[in-house]
């Protein structure tokens, strides 16, 4: 192969694998090549990916060692992703009875999902964790796509037990969304004791269902170490959880007068997260 092609080939075997840790070996047996060819075109890939702004290329030496891509969200992608939610988010057309918002179709919408997903996985990608959890219905799509960025996972918390998952645990929790008392339910071989777990969810108005994931998990003794949400109401202002990263920040939504306000959340830098 042409070093455009052994470049073509690295990007392509990284990127579809996130996470996983490759030998040098592996590389330089699959292109017929020596190490020094392999760290030039390494460097060549990496140089592409972070221009592009999708994330980067790890080189790990010694024992343990491996190369690696590692999604992440550049803060350029980053506010264009929240500009294009805010221009959907705003549309007075979204705006259901009660004072609630529709947005389930950007919410599985892919052009959307995956920079949201990198983003989520940029911030997570050095937590250690062990699953990436949500609960039904809307978050799934951005979840599964953490999920898989991180090489993790997915883990779906059910509203009602189904019969098709086996012996299951069950809560009851407060959901401020809907201002009553919920349940939802774990499948008992869905997770493992000790295991460590990212919450990613679609919204969230006063962290009643994280609170609620994050208790359902600790039944299993998994501990919660990091919550993304791609939109989070500022109302109320006191949330049931402390420690959350939203996308978006809703700021109201004014029922009478058909507006909605929305504006951006800080970005989070990786290498700042180490």
């Amino acid at each position: 192969m042409k070093k455009n092609k052994r470049v073509g080939y690295l990007i392509h075997e990284l990127v579809t694998h996130p996470g996983v840790s490759y030998s040098s070996e592996t590389f330089c047996t699959a292109l017929d090549i020596a190490r020094s060819s392999l760290s030039e075109d390494l460097a060549a890939a990496r140089e592409i990916i972070e221009e592009i702004g999708t994330g980067t290329i790890e080189t790990l030496r010694g024992t343990g060692g491996g190369i690696r891509y590692l999604p992440s969200l550049n803060e350029e992608g980053f506010r264009r992703l929240q500009q294009e939610l805010i221009r959907r988010t705003e549309d007075p057309q979204r705006i259901l009875g009660g004072g609630y918002l529709y947005t389930s179709d950007f919410m599985y919408d892919s052009e959307l999902i995956r920079p949201m997903a990198l983003y989520f996985a940029g911030c997570f990608r050095h937590a250690d964790a062990d699953y990436v959890v949500t609960v039904e219905t809307k978050g799934i799509a951005l979840a599964s796509q953490v999920a898989f960025m991180l090489g993790l996972p997915l883990v779906i918390v059910r509203r009602e037990a189904k019969y098709s998952e086996g012996s299951t645990v069950s809560i009851n929790y407060f959901s401020g969304s809907y201002d009553r008392i919920q349940k939802m339910s774990l499948a008992k071989r869905a997770v493992q004791p000790g295991g460590r777990a990212v919450i990613i969810d679609d919204f969230m108005r006063g962290g009643g269902s994280s609170k609620g994931l994050a208790e359902i998990l600790a039944e299993f003794d998994v501990e919660v170490i990091g919550t993304g949400v791609a939109i989070a109401s500022k109302e109320p202002a006191k949330k049931k959880i402390t420690s959350y990263i939203p996308i978006l920040w809703l700021d109201a939504i004014d029922e009478e007068r058909r507006i909605i306000t929305a504006r951006p959340a800080d970005y989070l830098n990786p290498s700042s997260l180490l």
